[in-house]
């Protein structure tokens, strides 16, 4: 019993320190980008700036936020975050729901049709052809309609379902007469929080660190989301660094860094500020979506 006991306590501080020094090797960059986008530039090219921050200054923010279209970004990107995700939400929880009843005819063709999307995709070129057919090149639905679901959410989803939400629970809704529609408001969704809260989270980080479909679809500035108008701050620093004489350029340089390391926390702050609030959610979620079924 003695042996166990120690046996145990030292499983116990060995499995402390590994997590410890993971946990460490995950937030140390995080941190260190933090320091830096506060510290002068040239104490971070020097490798000084190791735990606390060297020469404080907030001149990489200011000339962030000196751009009002930056402003603009966060109102944009919070509105394709915010729709997109209440559009991804709704259908994906729907379709994973009907592909989870055991009634549903031809459920498993539909669920290979999903997966097959999952193991063949069109392509860029036609992927824009078909977003530009339908008229939604240059709007905000460019950002929206063309990625309302993804496949592996939907499986996830519906095992979710399937491995939480016995039979019995249906069939005693129904004797006591409660429809489909309100089966779904009054008791699948309410036990399902866990898994709302998991395809909010992952659905919410894709649509706020989208860039890649804006800047293909979109060419008014106005509809811009942030990371496109952090890139365009980046390239316009960057111009203007070639612009600059050879006796200003090492300060503008220096400058540049400092705006280089403000973006990425501009940029990451919202997301590190919803994490939290969800991350009790999100690892029952993910394991009770992950159960083979």
């Amino acid at each position: 019993m003695k042996v166990q006991m120690g046996f145990d306590r030292a499983f116990d501080v060995v499995n402390i320190v590994l997590m410890s020094v993971v946990t460490l090797l995950v937030l140390y960059p995080l941190y260190f980008i933090l320091i830096s986008s506060v510290s002068d530039p040239v104490a971070v090219n020097a490798g000084k700036v190791w735990i606390w921050p060297q020469g404080f200054t907030w001149d990489g923010y200011r000339q962030i936020f000196k751009d009002h279209t930056i402003y603009l970004g966060y109102r944009n990107s919070l509105f394709y975050t915010t729709v997109g995700t209440a559009f991804n939400v709704v259908l994906t929880i729907s379709a994973g729901y009907v592909l989870s009843r055991k009634d549903l005819v031809g459920r498993h063709f539909f669920t290979f049709l999903i997966v097959f999307t999952m193991l063949f995709h069109g392509g860029l070129i036609p992927t824009y052809l078909v977003v530009k057919t339908l008229g939604m090149v240059n709007t905000v639905w460019a950002l929206i309609i063309p990625g309302a679901v993804s496949a592996f959410y939907i499986i996830v989803v519906r095992t979710y379902f399937q491995s939480s939400l016995p039979d019995e629970l249906l069939e005693a809704a129904q004797i006591d007469g409660c429809s489909n529609l309100s089966f779904i408001g009054r008791i699948v969704i309410p036990l399902s929080a866990p898994i709302v809260a998991v395809m909010v989270l992952f659905y919410a980080v894709s649509h706020w660190n989208a860039y890649f479909g804006a800047l293909i679809y979109l060419r008014n500035s106005n509809l811009f989301p942030l990371q496109l108008v952090l890139r365009q701050i980046l390239l316009a620093n960057q111009v203007q660094d070639l612009a600059m004489d050879t006796e200003n350029m090492t300060d503008v340089l220096m400058k540049s860094e400092l705006i280089k390391y403000g973006v990425i926390i501009v940029a990451s702050l919202p997301m590190l500020v919803l994490y939290p609030f969800l991350q009790k959610y999100l690892i029952k979620g993910v394991m009770l979506g992950s159960i083979k079924g």
